[in-house]
């Protein structure tokens, strides 16, 4: 099993329950894996057969920042339904979304969920 990472993804959005999250927004990071088989480039040494982390950023920064969502969890949703609408090679995806601005009268270093989905 292969896996592409990247790692602590920092994107400016809209998300959040409460009024000033919509309305000011706030810093989110996002780790993901996602898992295919590199098996050809990694012989050919060529990008057109694997899928390039820069187009994954691409459509990871366009999912996430084109509606305001409640929930990490629905924001996390759907970054995972655009990678696979986007790429038919990748079979898994490990996405955590870290809210380090959330609203919550604590120390702490963020709030994050964690989702896997697979084809």
């Amino acid at each position: 099993m292969d896996k592409i990472t990247i790692k602590n993804l920092k994107l400016f959005a809209y998300h959040g329950v409460n009024p000033e999250e919509k309305e000011n927004g706030q810093n989110f990071f996002l780790d993901v894996d996602y898992y295919l088989d590199i098996g050809k480039p990694c012989k050919s040494d060529d990008i057109n057969e694997t899928v390039s982390y820069a187009k994954v950023v691409k459509v990871i920064r366009q999912a996430f920042t084109k509606e305001k969502f409640n929930l990490i969890e629905k924001a996390a949703q759907v970054v995972a339904d655009a990678i696979f609408e986007n790429f038919e090679s990748i079979y898994r995806v490990e996405i955590t979304l870290k809210k380090p601005e959330a609203p919550v009268k604590a120390d702490f270093e963020y709030m994050a969920v964690t989702i896997t989905r697979e084809r």
